[in-house]
């Protein structure tokens, strides 16, 4: 295949889309794995590609064992690729439009229980960054919020009056969503010592001892960290918590409707992954109290 095309196409990517390193990284990837699959096919110019080479190629990967959602980005990758050589008078058509990945099976998020929330949630409050994770942990199980959301916290985010938070979620979308008793106590807590530890001027709710705002990475460590402490087998996580506080919610609720306002999903069908989840809670009720679903002992 012609780099200098290729070469363009990246260029576009970087300076026209604004992509960043891992974007472009990603793309030149998948784009990679198709030019040497175009080369083993004795492929040598763009227009000579048709819908089948693409066919041909999505098999091989799949073959490789390579996921759905793998094979989704490179068709991805693929598809812009080719709108900008169609642009540049290069090829005819798009080749990739209409082509699409193998299914994989949808993984269910895992959970955690509230007895176990409770257990990594119970600090030493003597030690000021204690304090400050505590008020971490609990904003994540009591609103639901994604890692990026919580560490772009800043004081004027807060909505004291109403026990809100204004999130900017994905899509630079807002959302606001509230917070319960435990966090609203957690994060006055760590308010009062905040300033024992944030420079001046700085606006972020959460810092870290250097004063700044703190990590994403920092924030998975300490959470880490007290998981361990406390001998909690389980993975803790931040994202797991998000996944919990969905979980119990709909549990609870069965309002699949404010589940999804509360985490931001633009669509429905994203948070349909927890009736899943409730489903699995609901079987093992059946399975445990119906009497045709108990086994003669």
């Amino acid at each position: 295949m012609q780099d200098p095309d290729l070469q363009s196409f990246f260029q576009y990517l970087s300076t026209e889309k604004r992509y960043s390193s891992h974007t472009l990284d990603n793309y030149q990837r998948d784009i990679r794995y198709f030019t040497e699959f175009c080369q083993s096919q004795s492929i040598h110019d763009w227009s000579a590609i048709d819908t089948q080479h693409i066919r041909s190629f999505v098999s091989l990967m799949h073959r490789k064992g390579l996921s759905g959602k793998s094979i989704q980005r490179q068709l991805s990758s693929l598809r812009s690729l080719f709108r900008f050589l169609l642009k540049q008078h290069k090829v005819n058509q798009n080749p990739v439009l209409g082509v699409s990945a193998p299914k994989s099976p949808r993984k269910l998020p895992e959970v955690v229980t509230p007895d176990v929330l409770d257990q990594l949630m119970d600090l030493d409050l003597a030690d000021p960054l204690a304090v400050r994770d505590k008020a971490i942990m609990e904003l994540f199980y009591g609103c639901g919020l994604r890692l990026s959301e919580l560490v772009g916290l800043d004081l004027s985010s807060i909505e004291w009056p109403e026990q809100t938070l204004n999130v900017l979620g994905k899509g630079r979308k807002q959302r606001r969503p509230p917070f319960g008793e435990k966090a609203r106590l957690a994060l006055q807590h760590w308010l009062k010592i905040r300033a024992q530890y944030a420079n001046e001027n700085e606006q972020a709710v959460f810092v870290s001892s250097r004063g700044c705002r703190i990590s994403a990475s920092s924030i998975q460590q300490r959470i880490k960290k007290w998981a361990k402490e406390k001998g909690i087998d389980q993975r803790i996580y931040p994202h797991l918590m998000r996944h919990s506080f969905a979980s119990h919610i709909l549990e609870s609720s069965h309002d699949l409707r404010a589940v999804q306002e509360l985490l931001g999903h633009a669509n429905l069908t994203t948070t349909q992954i927890y009736t899943h989840l409730d489903f699995q809670h609901l079987a093992k009720v059946y399975d445990a109290a119906h009497p045709r679903a108990k086994k003669k002992s």
